[in-house]
């Protein structure tokens, strides 16, 4: 299936729009993780423990939204965008991945 962030998939026509797909997926950092990060804050630099689970945490809400729309008999999912949420008291992440699932035809 094509994924994609543009509204159409260049050599192919859309011939209908299935409807909007997503997939969500909320992460949490445990407590190591966090002090590394709080240390990291201090003195500067990347958090890699952090940036690891954020592409955990987005390929899971990305493979769930492919997941909807290969149930729904997609070819392709269009104009794909991602959001990035902190949520509750302990430093949870939530990713989200929407996107219009589509029927597509090879351009002739």
């Amino acid at each position: 299936m094509i994924v994609t962030t543009t509204n159409s998939v260049e050599g192919h026509t859309i011939t209908q729009y299935l409807r909007v797909v997503s997939g969500e997926t909320v992460a949490g950092i445990n407590a190591v993780k966090d002090i590394a990060a709080g240390f990291r804050n201090i003195v500067g630099g990347r958090s890699e423990s952090y940036e690891y689970e954020a592409a955990q945490a987005r390929e899971a809400a990305l493979a769930e939204m492919w997941s909807r729309a290969g149930e729904l008999g997609a070819d392709a999912i269009v104009g794909v965008k991602l959001d990035y949420s902190s949520i509750g008291q302990g430093g949870m992440l939530m990713v989200t991945a929407t996107g219009t699932a589509v029927k597509l035809t090879p351009n002739q």
